[in-house]
């Protein structure tokens, strides 16, 4: 699946947490909630990613969000468009009981990810 939109600005969680992505609302997305293996285009380049779709609910999220964390990606995307193609499904978004926690599996999620081909 393809999802195109334009990045959002968002609470910056993810950047304090060392994952740093771009935003994309997805309340209109129909997919599963869930962290994805994808590959994300930025002007007719494509970059491996990291990509959770859900309400965040270890942070207390309120909205759905698409949040991508690029690889070997640094500048700035607000308010640009990119195409998140996902590739394949990682596991189901959850609750981690501590931010300590959430950090963890999203080092593992990451390493994942990162080693995975199309």
């Amino acid at each position: 699946m393809i999802i195109k939109g334009v990045v959002i600005h968002g609470a910056e969680l993810g950047r304090k947490l060392g994952f740093p992505t771009a935003n994309l609302d997805a309340t209109g997305i129909n997919i599963a909630n869930g962290v994805y293996f994808s590959k994300v285009e930025i002007d007719g380049n494509k970059y491996k990613a990291m990509t959770n779709i859900g309400i965040r609910p270890s942070v207390d999220g309120n909205c759905r969000l698409l949040e991508a964390h690029i690889f070997d990606y640094e500048g700035t995307l607000y308010d640009k468009e990119i195409k998140v193609e996902l590739l394949s499904k990682l596991r189901d978004e959850q609750r981690f009981n501590s931010i300590t926690e959430l950090q963890e599996q999203l080092q593992r999620d990451a390493a994942k990810c990162y080693s995975m081909e199309e």
